[in-house]
Protein backbone atom coordinates (compact mmCIF):
# COMPACT_ATOMS: atom_id res chain seq x y z
CA UNK A 1 0.00 0.00 0.00
CA UNK A 2 1.01 3.84 -0.91
CA UNK A 3 -0.26 5.82 1.86
CA UNK A 4 0.42 10.12 1.77
CA UNK A 5 -1.10 12.59 3.70
CA UNK A 6 -1.59 16.35 2.67
CA UNK A 7 -2.29 18.60 4.83
CA UNK A 8 -4.07 22.38 3.67
CA UNK A 9 -2.11 24.77 6.33
CA UNK A 10 -5.07 27.60 5.58
CA UNK A 11 -8.00 25.64 6.47
CA UNK A 12 -5.80 22.64 8.89
CA UNK A 13 -6.93 20.35 6.68
CA UNK A 14 -5.53 16.69 5.96
CA UNK A 15 -6.77 14.31 3.19
CA UNK A 16 -5.57 11.14 2.17
CA UNK A 17 -4.12 9.42 -1.04
CA UNK A 18 -3.86 5.53 -0.62
CA UNK A 19 -3.22 3.21 -3.72
CA UNK A 20 -2.06 -0.10 -4.71
CA UNK A 21 1.02 -0.57 -6.23
CA UNK A 22 0.47 -3.26 -8.22
CA UNK A 23 -2.88 -2.62 -9.98
CA UNK A 24 -2.11 0.87 -9.97
CA UNK A 25 -5.20 1.84 -8.64
CA UNK A 26 -5.94 4.72 -6.11
CA UNK A 27 -8.15 6.32 -3.65
CA UNK A 28 -8.57 9.95 -2.31
CA UNK A 29 -9.84 10.46 0.92
CA UNK A 30 -11.63 13.84 2.01
CA UNK A 31 -10.09 15.60 -1.15
CA UNK A 32 -9.74 19.72 -1.60
CA UNK A 33 -11.56 21.15 -3.89
CA UNK A 34 -8.68 22.36 -5.74
CA UNK A 35 -7.13 18.55 -6.87
CA UNK A 36 -3.49 19.05 -8.73
CA UNK A 37 -1.86 17.68 -5.86
CA UNK A 38 -3.70 14.63 -6.13
CA UNK A 39 -3.02 14.44 -9.79
CA UNK A 40 0.01 15.14 -10.09
CA UNK A 41 1.23 12.30 -7.30
CA UNK A 42 -1.39 9.62 -9.35
CA UNK A 43 1.12 10.23 -12.06
CA UNK A 44 4.15 9.80 -10.42
CA UNK A 45 3.33 6.78 -8.75
CA UNK A 46 1.38 5.59 -12.15
CA UNK A 47 -1.75 5.27 -10.59
CA UNK A 48 -5.50 5.89 -11.42
CA UNK A 49 -7.74 7.72 -8.71
CA UNK A 50 -11.09 5.16 -9.45
CA UNK A 51 -12.81 6.00 -5.72
CA UNK A 52 -13.10 9.08 -3.41
CA UNK A 53 -14.32 8.79 -0.12
CA UNK A 54 -16.32 11.81 2.37
CA UNK A 55 -16.30 10.82 5.51
CA UNK A 56 -18.78 13.14 6.27
CA UNK A 57 -20.71 16.10 4.41
CA UNK A 58 -17.96 18.81 5.55
CA UNK A 59 -19.10 22.28 6.38
CA UNK A 60 -15.17 24.44 6.57
CA UNK A 61 -14.70 23.55 3.02
CA UNK A 62 -16.35 22.46 -0.26
CA UNK A 63 -14.49 19.07 -1.12
CA UNK A 64 -12.74 18.02 -4.69
CA UNK A 65 -15.05 14.95 -5.07
CA UNK A 66 -16.55 15.88 -8.13
CA UNK A 67 -13.79 17.34 -9.51
CA UNK A 68 -12.05 13.72 -9.22
CA UNK A 69 -15.56 12.12 -10.45
CA UNK A 70 -15.01 14.23 -13.56
CA UNK A 71 -11.40 14.13 -14.36
CA UNK A 72 -11.16 10.13 -13.63
CA UNK A 73 -14.68 9.04 -13.84
CA UNK A 74 -13.94 8.15 -9.78
CA UNK A 75 -16.48 6.19 -7.73
CA UNK A 76 -18.13 8.24 -5.10
CA UNK A 77 -18.67 6.99 -1.08
CA UNK A 78 -20.29 8.58 1.40
CA UNK A 79 -22.19 7.13 4.88
CA UNK A 80 -25.78 5.85 4.70
CA UNK A 81 -27.16 8.40 6.36
CA UNK A 82 -26.14 11.02 4.01
CA UNK A 83 -27.96 12.18 1.00
CA UNK A 84 -26.64 13.22 -2.00
CA UNK A 85 -27.90 14.91 -5.51
CA UNK A 86 -25.10 13.04 -7.09
CA UNK A 87 -24.56 8.95 -7.30
CA UNK A 88 -22.80 7.79 -4.03
CA UNK A 89 -22.22 4.41 -2.67
CA UNK A 90 -23.71 4.33 0.46
CA UNK A 91 -21.60 2.95 3.22
CA UNK A 92 -22.52 1.13 5.96
CA UNK A 93 -20.77 -0.66 8.98
CA UNK A 94 -19.02 -3.57 8.11
CA UNK A 95 -18.05 -2.95 4.42
CA UNK A 96 -14.96 -3.80 3.23
CA UNK A 97 -13.57 -2.48 0.04
CA UNK A 98 -10.22 -4.49 -0.80
CA UNK A 99 -7.74 -3.49 -4.05
CA UNK A 100 -4.52 -5.28 -4.46
CA UNK A 101 -2.97 -5.24 -1.21
CA UNK A 102 -4.36 -2.86 0.79
CA UNK A 103 -8.46 -2.84 2.13
CA UNK A 104 -10.87 -0.03 3.60
CA UNK A 105 -13.21 -0.95 5.99
CA UNK A 106 -16.20 1.23 7.25
CA UNK A 107 -17.18 2.21 10.77
CA UNK A 108 -20.44 4.06 11.15
CA UNK A 109 -19.54 6.98 13.08
CA UNK A 110 -22.84 9.49 13.64
CA UNK A 111 -22.13 12.12 16.43
CA UNK A 112 -20.36 15.10 14.57
CA UNK A 113 -22.76 14.70 11.65
CA UNK A 114 -25.32 12.00 11.19
CA UNK A 115 -23.68 10.16 8.34
CA UNK A 116 -19.76 10.23 9.95
CA UNK A 117 -17.71 7.37 9.22
CA UNK A 118 -14.52 6.73 10.00
CA UNK A 119 -12.40 4.41 7.70
CA UNK A 120 -10.56 1.67 8.99
CA UNK A 121 -7.42 1.02 7.17
CA UNK A 122 -5.80 -2.19 6.44
CA UNK A 123 -2.03 -2.51 4.76
CA UNK A 124 -2.11 -6.21 4.42
CA UNK A 125 -5.71 -8.31 3.25
CA UNK A 126 -4.83 -11.83 5.00
CA UNK A 127 -7.65 -12.48 7.35
CA UNK A 128 -6.63 -11.43 11.45
CA UNK A 129 -4.04 -8.96 10.06
CA UNK A 130 -4.18 -5.82 12.28
CA UNK A 131 -4.83 -2.52 11.24
CA UNK A 132 -2.55 0.06 9.92
CA UNK A 133 -4.35 2.99 10.76
CA UNK A 134 -7.95 5.05 11.17
CA UNK A 135 -9.19 7.78 9.00
CA UNK A 136 -11.29 9.44 11.45
CA UNK A 137 -12.65 12.01 9.45
CA UNK A 138 -13.99 14.61 12.54
CA UNK A 139 -15.28 11.86 14.87
CA UNK A 140 -11.80 11.77 16.68
CA UNK A 141 -8.63 14.61 16.32
CA UNK A 142 -5.85 14.69 17.86
CA UNK A 143 -6.46 16.12 21.45
CA UNK A 144 -10.10 16.77 20.40
CA UNK A 145 -13.09 15.12 19.37
CA UNK A 146 -15.69 16.46 16.21
CA UNK A 147 -17.83 19.22 17.67
CA UNK A 148 -21.21 18.15 17.85
CA UNK A 149 -23.31 21.42 17.35
CA UNK A 150 -22.73 22.11 13.54
CA UNK A 151 -26.35 20.22 12.78
CA UNK A 152 -28.18 21.18 15.16
CA UNK A 153 -30.43 22.91 13.47
CA UNK A 154 -31.77 20.45 10.96
CA UNK A 155 -33.84 17.68 13.26
CA UNK A 156 -30.61 17.29 15.54
CA UNK A 157 -30.06 18.57 19.07
CA UNK A 158 -26.24 19.00 19.88
CA UNK A 159 -27.19 16.80 23.03
CA UNK A 160 -28.69 14.09 20.77
CA UNK A 161 -25.19 14.36 18.46
CA UNK A 162 -23.07 14.83 21.47
CA UNK A 163 -24.63 11.26 23.32
CA UNK A 164 -24.27 9.65 19.23
CA UNK A 165 -20.65 10.94 19.25
CA UNK A 166 -19.90 9.33 22.73
CA UNK A 167 -21.24 5.72 21.62
CA UNK A 168 -19.32 5.82 18.28
CA UNK A 169 -16.00 6.88 19.80
CA UNK A 170 -16.13 4.29 22.60
CA UNK A 171 -18.28 1.82 20.28
CA UNK A 172 -16.37 1.54 16.97
CA UNK A 173 -13.26 4.15 17.32
CA UNK A 174 -11.62 3.18 20.44
CA UNK A 175 -12.38 -0.74 20.10
CA UNK A 176 -9.47 -0.69 17.56
CA UNK A 177 -5.60 -1.70 19.11
CA UNK A 178 -3.62 0.79 20.45
CA UNK A 179 -0.84 0.71 17.96
CA UNK A 180 -3.46 1.66 15.30
CA UNK A 181 -2.49 4.99 13.55
CA UNK A 182 -4.90 7.89 14.39
CA UNK A 183 -5.66 9.97 10.70
CA UNK A 184 -7.93 12.78 11.24
CA UNK A 185 -9.71 15.32 8.98
CA UNK A 186 -8.06 18.40 10.67
CA UNK A 187 -5.85 19.62 12.58
CA UNK A 188 -4.74 23.37 15.45
CA UNK A 189 -6.96 26.16 13.80
CA UNK A 190 -9.71 24.29 12.56
CA UNK A 191 -13.11 25.63 13.71
CA UNK A 192 -14.26 21.79 13.86
CA UNK A 193 -13.04 21.35 17.28
CA UNK A 194 -11.85 23.44 20.16
CA UNK A 195 -8.77 21.72 21.33
CA UNK A 196 -7.36 20.44 18.35
CA UNK A 197 -3.53 19.83 17.94
CA UNK A 198 -0.47 20.58 15.96
CA UNK A 199 -0.03 16.91 15.70
CA UNK A 200 -1.08 15.23 12.11
CA UNK A 201 -0.76 11.51 13.42
CA UNK A 202 -1.62 9.84 16.20
CA UNK A 203 -1.97 6.64 18.01
CA UNK A 204 -5.52 4.94 19.34
CA UNK A 205 -3.22 4.17 22.40
CA UNK A 206 -2.04 7.63 22.82
CA UNK A 207 -5.05 9.40 22.77
CA UNK A 208 -6.56 6.86 25.48
CA UNK A 209 -4.31 8.37 27.52
CA UNK A 210 -4.33 12.36 26.69
CA UNK A 211 -7.50 13.12 24.72
CA UNK A 212 -9.41 15.01 27.40
CA UNK A 213 -12.35 13.79 26.02
CA UNK A 214 -12.39 10.25 25.54
CA UNK A 215 -11.42 10.04 29.36
CA UNK A 216 -14.93 11.31 30.28
CA UNK A 217 -16.34 9.26 32.50
CA UNK A 218 -19.59 9.10 31.43
CA UNK A 219 -21.86 9.76 28.49
CA UNK A 220 -23.07 12.63 30.56
CA UNK A 221 -19.99 13.58 31.20
CA UNK A 222 -18.69 13.86 27.85
CA UNK A 223 -21.74 15.27 26.97
CA UNK A 224 -21.05 18.94 29.24
CA UNK A 225 -17.69 18.80 28.18
CA UNK A 226 -18.02 18.62 24.60
CA UNK A 227 -21.13 21.27 24.50
CA UNK A 228 -19.09 23.51 26.42
CA UNK A 229 -17.02 26.35 25.28
CA UNK A 230 -17.08 25.77 21.04
CA UNK A 231 -15.75 28.35 18.91
CA UNK A 232 -18.29 30.41 17.10
CA UNK A 233 -18.73 28.75 13.31
CA UNK A 234 -18.40 30.89 10.56
CA UNK A 235 -21.69 31.06 9.08
CA UNK A 236 -20.88 29.48 5.60
CA UNK A 237 -20.03 25.98 7.65
CA UNK A 238 -23.95 25.81 6.81
CA UNK A 239 -23.89 26.78 3.15
CA UNK A 240 -20.74 24.47 2.82
CA UNK A 241 -22.43 21.29 4.23
CA UNK A 242 -25.08 21.66 2.17
CA UNK A 243 -23.16 22.42 -1.08
CA UNK A 244 -21.10 19.13 -0.26
CA UNK A 245 -24.45 17.15 -0.91
CA UNK A 246 -25.30 18.77 -4.58
CA UNK A 247 -24.14 18.18 -8.02
CA UNK A 248 -22.52 21.86 -8.62
CA UNK A 249 -20.21 23.29 -10.88
CA UNK A 250 -16.40 21.85 -10.81
CA UNK A 251 -13.70 24.55 -9.68
CA UNK A 252 -11.94 24.81 -13.07
CA UNK A 253 -15.27 25.90 -14.46
CA UNK A 254 -15.37 28.99 -12.10
CA UNK A 255 -12.18 29.76 -12.44
CA UNK A 256 -12.79 29.91 -15.91
CA UNK A 257 -15.51 32.32 -15.62
CA UNK A 258 -13.92 34.41 -12.80
CA UNK A 259 -10.06 34.99 -13.09
CA UNK A 260 -10.37 38.00 -15.55
CA UNK A 261 -8.29 41.14 -15.23
CA UNK A 262 -9.71 44.61 -15.35
CA UNK A 263 -8.09 47.73 -15.53
CA UNK A 264 -8.45 50.20 -12.71
CA UNK A 265 -11.36 52.03 -14.60
CA UNK A 266 -13.18 48.76 -15.05
CA UNK A 267 -12.58 48.12 -11.90
CA UNK A 268 -13.71 50.54 -10.35
CA UNK A 269 -16.85 50.90 -12.13
CA UNK A 270 -17.51 47.49 -11.42
CA UNK A 271 -16.86 47.87 -7.67
CA UNK A 272 -20.23 49.46 -7.23
CA UNK A 273 -22.28 46.44 -6.94
CA UNK A 274 -19.17 44.31 -5.71
CA UNK A 275 -17.23 43.20 -2.44
CA UNK A 276 -13.40 44.23 -3.06
CA UNK A 277 -11.04 42.23 -1.43
CA UNK A 278 -7.67 43.02 -1.01
CA UNK A 279 -5.39 40.03 -0.25
CA UNK A 280 -2.21 41.77 0.15
CA UNK A 281 -0.03 41.84 3.29
CA UNK A 282 -0.73 44.44 6.12
CA UNK A 283 2.24 46.64 5.72
CA UNK A 284 1.12 47.02 1.94
CA UNK A 285 -2.55 46.99 2.97
CA UNK A 286 -1.64 49.78 5.48
CA UNK A 287 0.81 52.07 2.81
CA UNK A 288 -2.29 52.26 0.52
CA UNK A 289 -4.95 50.92 -0.64
CA UNK A 290 -8.39 51.22 -2.38
CA UNK A 291 -11.55 53.35 -0.52
CA UNK A 292 -14.35 50.99 0.79
CA UNK A 293 -11.87 47.13 0.36
CA UNK A 294 -11.76 44.09 2.97
CA UNK A 295 -7.93 43.41 3.47
CA UNK A 296 -7.90 39.28 4.12
CA UNK A 297 -3.93 38.44 3.74
CA UNK A 298 -3.25 35.25 2.16
CA UNK A 299 -1.05 34.63 4.57
CA UNK A 300 -3.04 34.12 7.63
CA UNK A 301 -6.33 31.94 7.75
CA UNK A 302 -7.56 33.46 4.58
CA UNK A 303 -10.14 30.89 3.90
CA UNK A 304 -11.79 30.90 7.37
CA UNK A 305 -11.88 34.75 7.55
CA UNK A 306 -13.51 35.45 4.30
CA UNK A 307 -16.27 32.58 5.12
CA UNK A 308 -16.82 34.20 8.01
CA UNK A 309 -16.93 37.95 6.61
CA UNK A 310 -18.19 38.52 2.82
CA UNK A 311 -21.70 38.14 1.39
CA UNK A 312 -21.06 35.10 -0.70
CA UNK A 313 -23.97 36.18 -2.73
CA UNK A 314 -22.33 39.11 -3.51
CA UNK A 315 -19.87 39.43 -6.31
CA UNK A 316 -16.09 39.61 -5.71
CA UNK A 317 -13.43 41.74 -6.64
CA UNK A 318 -9.77 40.88 -5.81
CA UNK A 319 -6.63 43.14 -5.25
CA UNK A 320 -3.57 40.82 -4.94
CA UNK A 321 0.40 41.05 -5.72
CA UNK A 322 1.18 40.44 -9.33
CA UNK A 323 0.92 36.67 -10.30
CA UNK A 324 -1.52 35.61 -7.17
CA UNK A 325 -4.92 37.02 -8.43
CA UNK A 326 -5.36 33.30 -9.53
CA UNK A 327 -4.58 31.76 -6.47
CA UNK A 328 -6.99 34.26 -4.25
CA UNK A 329 -9.62 33.71 -6.21
CA UNK A 330 -8.96 29.86 -6.59
CA UNK A 331 -8.89 29.89 -2.71
CA UNK A 332 -11.78 31.90 -2.16
CA UNK A 333 -13.49 28.30 -4.18
CA UNK A 334 -11.95 26.11 -1.78
CA UNK A 335 -15.02 27.18 0.58
CA UNK A 336 -17.69 27.23 -2.20
CA UNK A 337 -17.23 31.48 -2.65
CA UNK A 338 -17.74 31.23 -6.61
CA UNK A 339 -18.48 34.93 -6.63
CA UNK A 340 -15.21 36.25 -7.81
CA UNK A 341 -15.62 38.21 -10.88
CA UNK A 342 -12.40 39.45 -11.77
CA UNK A 343 -9.11 41.48 -10.34
CA UNK A 344 -7.38 45.28 -10.59
CA UNK A 345 -4.92 44.06 -13.27
CA UNK A 346 -0.92 45.13 -12.12
CA UNK A 347 -2.22 46.01 -8.83
CA UNK A 348 1.04 46.86 -7.24
CA UNK A 349 2.01 49.34 -10.15
CA UNK A 350 -1.83 50.46 -10.15
CA UNK A 351 -1.92 51.39 -6.86
CA UNK A 352 1.32 53.05 -6.82
CA UNK A 353 -0.16 55.94 -8.75
CA UNK A 354 -3.70 55.84 -8.14
CA UNK A 355 -5.20 58.24 -4.58
CA UNK A 356 -5.26 55.78 -2.04
CA UNK A 357 -6.57 55.47 1.71
CA UNK A 358 -3.94 54.79 4.58
CA UNK A 359 -3.40 54.00 8.02
CA UNK A 360 -0.81 53.79 10.63
CA UNK A 361 0.93 50.68 12.18
CA UNK A 362 2.95 52.26 15.49
CA UNK A 363 5.22 49.58 17.28
CA UNK A 364 5.14 48.80 20.99
CA UNK A 365 7.31 51.75 22.04
CA UNK A 366 4.32 54.28 20.51
CA UNK A 367 1.58 52.80 21.47
CA UNK A 368 2.90 53.01 25.31
CA UNK A 369 4.17 55.93 25.00
CA UNK A 370 0.47 57.61 23.66
CA UNK A 371 -1.67 54.45 26.04
CA UNK A 372 -3.58 57.04 27.62
CA UNK A 373 -4.91 59.11 24.82
CA UNK A 374 -6.04 55.78 22.82
CA UNK A 375 -8.39 53.50 23.41
CA UNK A 376 -7.37 50.14 22.51
CA UNK A 377 -9.70 47.30 21.08
CA UNK A 378 -8.51 43.82 21.28
CA UNK A 379 -10.40 41.92 18.45
CA UNK A 380 -9.63 37.98 19.39
CA UNK A 381 -11.38 35.28 20.97
CA UNK A 382 -12.69 35.66 24.37
CA UNK A 383 -10.53 32.90 25.22
CA UNK A 384 -7.33 34.74 23.77
CA UNK A 385 -8.02 37.63 25.68
CA UNK A 386 -8.48 36.31 28.92
CA UNK A 387 -4.98 34.63 29.09
CA UNK A 388 -3.41 37.70 28.38
CA UNK A 389 -4.39 40.99 27.27
CA UNK A 390 -3.32 45.16 27.91
CA UNK A 391 -4.97 46.47 30.86
CA UNK A 392 -8.15 48.60 29.88
CA UNK A 393 -8.32 47.07 26.47
CA UNK A 394 -11.72 46.31 25.13
CA UNK A 395 -12.73 42.75 23.75
CA UNK A 396 -14.57 43.10 20.59
CA UNK A 397 -14.27 39.79 18.27
CA UNK A 398 -13.12 40.07 14.55
CA UNK A 399 -16.37 38.62 13.63
CA UNK A 400 -18.27 40.70 15.68
CA UNK A 401 -16.68 43.98 14.46
CA UNK A 402 -19.73 45.12 12.58
CA UNK A 403 -22.22 44.82 14.99
CA UNK A 404 -20.63 46.70 17.28
CA UNK A 405 -19.74 50.00 15.48
CA UNK A 406 -21.72 51.85 18.10
CA UNK A 407 -18.66 51.10 20.61
CA UNK A 408 -16.07 52.61 18.59
CA UNK A 409 -15.30 56.40 19.52
CA UNK A 410 -14.94 58.14 16.69
CA UNK A 411 -13.02 61.41 18.67
CA UNK A 412 -9.90 59.85 19.94
CA UNK A 413 -7.52 57.55 18.38
CA UNK A 414 -8.03 53.78 18.08
CA UNK A 415 -5.76 50.97 18.46
CA UNK A 416 -6.75 47.84 17.01
CA UNK A 417 -4.75 44.90 18.23
CA UNK A 418 -4.68 41.21 17.87
CA UNK A 419 -2.04 38.52 18.44
CA UNK A 420 0.31 38.79 15.48
CA UNK A 421 -1.43 41.82 13.67
CA UNK A 422 -3.20 40.00 10.68
CA UNK A 423 -6.40 40.25 12.16
CA UNK A 424 -6.07 43.97 13.92
CA UNK A 425 -5.57 44.58 10.44
CA UNK A 426 -8.56 43.50 8.88
CA UNK A 427 -10.80 45.09 11.50
CA UNK A 428 -9.46 48.36 10.16
CA UNK A 429 -10.48 47.30 6.81
CA UNK A 430 -14.06 47.13 8.34
CA UNK A 431 -14.15 50.29 10.21
CA UNK A 432 -13.13 52.31 7.64
CA UNK A 433 -16.20 50.88 5.62
CA UNK A 434 -18.38 52.97 8.15
CA UNK A 435 -15.96 56.21 8.17
CA UNK A 436 -13.44 55.61 10.79
CA UNK A 437 -10.21 57.77 9.93
CA UNK A 438 -8.24 57.98 13.27
CA UNK A 439 -7.21 54.40 13.35
CA UNK A 440 -3.58 52.67 14.10
CA UNK A 441 -2.63 49.07 14.62
CA UNK A 442 -0.32 47.63 16.89
CA UNK A 443 3.22 46.00 14.56
CA UNK A 444 3.29 42.60 16.28
CA UNK A 445 0.02 42.27 18.05
CA UNK A 446 -0.06 41.04 21.62
CA UNK A 447 2.85 38.85 21.11
CA UNK A 448 5.16 42.05 20.19
CA UNK A 449 3.92 44.00 23.69
CA UNK A 450 4.48 41.00 25.92
CA UNK A 451 7.79 40.22 24.56
CA UNK A 452 8.75 43.91 24.51
CA UNK A 453 7.99 43.50 28.42
CA UNK A 454 5.39 45.92 28.47
CA UNK A 455 2.51 45.04 31.41
CA UNK A 456 -0.13 41.85 30.39
CA UNK A 457 -2.56 40.43 32.74
CA UNK A 458 -1.14 37.15 32.01
CA UNK A 459 1.71 35.37 30.72
CA UNK A 460 3.03 36.62 27.54
CA UNK A 461 1.96 34.37 24.93
CA UNK A 462 4.27 32.70 22.13
CA UNK A 463 4.60 33.69 18.56
CA UNK A 464 1.90 32.35 16.13
CA UNK A 465 -0.19 33.80 13.17
CA UNK A 466 -3.03 35.39 13.77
Amino acid sequence: MFFHQFYLGCLAHASYFLGDEKTGTAVVVDPQRDIDQYVALAEEKGMRIEHVFLTHFHADFLAGHLELRDRFGAKLYIGQNGETEYDAVAVKDGDRFEWGNFAIEVRETPGHTPESVCLVIYDDVAEGAPPYGVLTGDTLFIGDVGRPDLFGSVGYTTEQLAGNLYDSLHQKVMTLPDATKVYPAHGAGSMCGKNLSTDTVSTIGAQRLSNYALKAPTKEKFIEQVTADQPEAPAYFAIDAQLNKKERPILETELARSVVPYSLDEFQRRAAGAQVLDVREAEEFAAGHLAGSVNIGLEGRFATWCGTLLEKEIPILVVAPKGREREAIMRLGRIGFDSAIGYLENADEVLASTKTVKFGRVDVRELAASRDQVTVIDIRQPGEFETSHIEGSILMPLAHVRARFAEVPRDRKVALICRTGYRSTIAISLLEQEGFTNLVDLRGGIVAWGEAGQPVTGAAPSCSTG
